[in-house]
């Protein structure tokens, strides 16, 4: 089944509940969390159908006003974003490493899901502001040329609001980097 996810990230916790609790009753949505974040942002995580996510966005993006950062509606959002977002992706294979770094946490949520509709990897992790100061990344494998794709797709989805820090791909890492990262 395919899924309409809606992300809005706020730079203060309290219009963050605020724009919670408006993106809830504002239409037929399903909060996956709504949560502080590093520092001191809150981020807000839901699905519906397309309309509701866009509508129930917007509700919050009103209330959000000038403390929203980044927000996104991504219609049939594939499913190892949401899996990599929960960290309960374990590759049963590596490969090369691919690493996108970001400023924004939203940017992290449609880079992965640019990366992962671009080539055939595999998302390990969307580390979400967490102990980060705020910032946001993606980690996924793959062959080199995937990862190299991935990566490419995954930066030119964030680049166009300034929001990539950094990306690398790493050809052939060390087994002891993939257990670093679980």
């Amino acid at each position: 089944m395919q899924q309409t996810i809606g992300f809005l990230e706020l730079n203060s916790i309290a219009k963050g509940v605020q724009a919670a609790d408006a993106i809830l009753k504002a239409a037929d949505t399903q909060l996956v969390f709504a949560k502080a974040v590093c520092p001191g942002k809150y981020i807000v995580l839901f699905t519906g159908e397309v309309a509701a996510v866009t509508s129930a966005l917007e509700a919050g993006e009103a209330i959000a006003g000038v403390t929203a950062v980044d927000s996104v509606v991504i219609p049939s959002v594939d499913r190892q974003v949401i899996k990599a977002i929960n960290l309960s992706t374990v590759p049963e294979q590596t490969g090369a490493v691919g690493v996108m770094e970001f400023f924004s946490v939203t940017a992290a949520i449609y880079a992965a899901d640019s990366a992962v509709k671009a080539a055939d990897v595999t998302l390990i992790d969307v580390r979400l502001a967490t102990g980060i100061g705020g910032k946001s990344f993606v980690v996924l494998t793959g062959d080199v040329s995937a990862v190299e794709s991935s990566v490419k797709a995954g930066t030119q989805a964030a680049s166009d609001k300034g929001l990539v820090v950094s990306s690398v791909v790493i050809p052939n890492p060390r087994p002891e980097i993939f257990e670093s990262l679980y």
